[in-house]
């Protein structure tokens, strides 16, 4: 699957978690993710931490980036944490996916 399609499905999977639009120039919509990740910091830090916890972006990770840009934008260091994990999920699903189809009958 090309880079351009793994793009795609990050913006499909993250844009209804934070209600922004899918559509537009991947810089835009990256900004418009820092920006709902910043009023989340301010205004529901714990709704933040669980999305989060269960899109599986580490704490360790977190805490590094946030600590070695000291002065960075949060939201947008944040939102290319998001991102990266998204695309490695993908990527790992793409390696290990069968390349036979499973009939719709016999998936669990």
């Amino acid at each position: 699957m090309a880079e351009a399609d793994n793009i795609f499905l990050v913006k499909q999977q993250l844009s209804p978690e934070f209600n922004i639009q899918e559509d537009g120039p991947w810089e835009e919509w990256m900004n418009q993710l820092a920006v709902r990740i910043n009023a989340m910091i301010l205004s529901d830090f714990t709704g933040l931490v669980n999305l989060l916890y269960r899109l599986d972006v580490s704490e360790p990770r977190i805490r590094a980036a946030l600590s070695d840009q000291a002065g960075s934008d949060a939201g947008s260091l944040i939102a290319a944490l998001m991102v990266e994990r998204q695309l490695e999920k993908i990527r790992t699903r793409e390696l290990y996916r069968s390349a036979k189809d499973i009939p719709d009958d016999e998936k669990w």
